[in-house]
């Protein structure tokens, strides 16, 4: 149910934001419109009192994966592809600050003359002082996705809601870009994701939100004011809980 006080009922939530989202109408790298967009977008859920971590992919500069297919190393591949992830939040930082607001990147991995290094306690501090905290670089590990990356650090940061931004309007039976009769669905149990197979997040994120009663919805960030929406308690999108 929405919210009716004109403030949040959340006290901290993780947003997740793929690397796609910044490609806006390109095929590759940061769209300088989509980051815009999505700044905005950030910027008003941030006038709703609410503490905010980001985590954002890398998939719009480099996928791992797609070159561990062509024969390359999974750790060299994966290192790459954290790298882009920093690359991500440097420029998110860059246009929040332009926005007038304070935001902090810290890494999983040491590259302390671009950003912090990832400390849960600093982290947190942040947050309470009111700085959005974009945390960059995965886990820190390969083999690791974006979207463990985001559940991880949703847990250790105590959030009470993981939003997943996609560019569908929640979760679907099947790919509804593909299959035009694919069946939306409301709400899931994060059993119905793993038995169902359903694509949403990997099978590590899942169980680790599962283990830990970590509630996630997924929204459309392309729809506006969607993310304000969901901050706000309005039942938009899939829960998965």
């Amino acid at each position: 149910m929405e919210n009716e006080s004109g403030s949040s009922p959340f006290k901290r939530i993780l947003l997740k934001i793929s690397g796609e989202a910044l490609m806006g109408e390109s095929q590759f790298g940061i769209e300088s419109k989509a980051l815009e967009r999505i700044c905005t977008e950030i910027k008003e859920i941030k006038k709703l009192k609410v503490e905010i971590a980001i985590v954002v992919g890398g998939g719009n500069i480099f996928r791992g994966i797609n070159l561990v297919e062509r024969g390359a190393d999974r750790v060299t591949s994966d290192n790459m592809g954290m790298l882009a992830t920093v690359i991500n939040s440097l420029a998110m930082m860059d246009r929040l600050e332009q926005m007038g607001i304070y935001t902090r990147v810290m890494s999983a991995v040491s590259i302390e003359d671009f950003a912090e290094q990832y400390i849960l306690r600093r982290a947190v501090r942040h947050m309470e002082k009111g700085r959005i905290v974009i945390l960059a670089a995965g886990t820190g590990n390969p083999y690791f996705t974006t979207d463990t990356a985001a559940a991880l650090r949703a847990m250790e940061i105590g959030a009470d809601l993981l939003i997943k931004a996609t560019n569908v309007d929640g979760v679907y039976s099947a790919d509804p870009k593909k299959v035009e009769k694919a069946e939306f669905i409301p709400r899931l149990t994060y059993m119905d994701v793993l038995t169902k197979e359903l694509k949403v997040l990997d099978s590590t994120a899942v169980s680790l939100l599962k283990d830990n009663n970590i509630p996630l919805r997924v929204i459309n960030l392309n729809e506006s004011g969607n993310l304000k929406r969901v901050v706000m308690g309005e039942e938009i999108g899939t829960l998965i809980s």
